[in-house]
């Protein structure tokens, strides 16, 4: 196993949603996926109830299974509320001369060729929040987001790619039957693919400047 020579800094700051560039035709082996996940598991948990299981689906037949109800998901109606855009929100898309060509290319790859992905990692955790206090919602996202967090960075230290999806969110009850997952106790948190990438020169994205986001004392 080869960990990339990165600082701190460069890992966090290159750790990249990756599409265009997973490679689809290098197994990613069982031990590197352990590593991954034994790191992820180092992460905060709320009350160190260590609430998170995460489904590492290797199997062709069971990715292409999960990754037919990815792209069911991705093909149902969504929340309009959610998806709604403010000024705001196309401004800072865009800002820095972003353009999203390269992101709907990546996006229509993933769909094309999502079963092909030699591991569809799927990070749930114990409990729903379905009518949950915003305490409560919050408690429970935070204490499965880090490890998500920390498996991803695991990933590019590795040499892996991954990509943070949910399309099996909006057909979460189908994808539970598909991996076994019990799913009125266990809530999905996403869908990350994982594999190895061609080349590993990844670059920090462009943002807008960290004074717009970042307010000393009071916003």
């Amino acid at each position: 196993m080869t960990v990339l020579d990165l600082t701190p800094d460069e890992l966090l700051s290159t750790t990249r949603m990756v599409r265009l560039r997973l490679d689809l035709t290098r197994p990613v082996s069982h031990e590197l996926l352990r590593q991954c996940v034994d790191l992820a598991v180092q992460a905060p948990t709320g009350r160190n109830r260590q609430r998170w299981h995460f489904i590492v689906v290797t199997d062709a037949e069971r990715r292409r299974a999960l990754a037919d109800v990815w792209r069911a998901g991705m093909r149902s109606p969504i929340d309009a509320a959610a998806a709604a855009l403010t000024e705001q929100d196309r401004r800072r898309m865009y800002a820095e001369g972003v353009t999203l060509e390269r992101d709907r290319a990546g996006l229509e790859r993933l769909y094309r060729h999502l079963h092909e992905v030699p591991a569809l990692v799927v990070p749930c955790i114990e409990g729903r929040t379905e009518g949950a206090s915003i305490v409560g919602q919050a408690n429970t996202w935070g204490s499965i987001l880090p490890a998500v967090w920390s498996f991803m960075l695991a990933a590019r230290a590795r040499g892996l790619g991954t990509c943070w999806t949910g399309g099996n969110l909006r057909r979460e009850r189908e994808a539970a039957e598909v991996l076994g997952i019990p799913y009125t106790e266990v809530m999905q948190a996403a869908l990350i693919p994982v594999a190895h990438t061609v080349g590993t020169d990844f670059r920090p994205a462009r943002r807008v400047p960290t004074s717009e986001v970042l307010h000393w004392d009071r916003w």
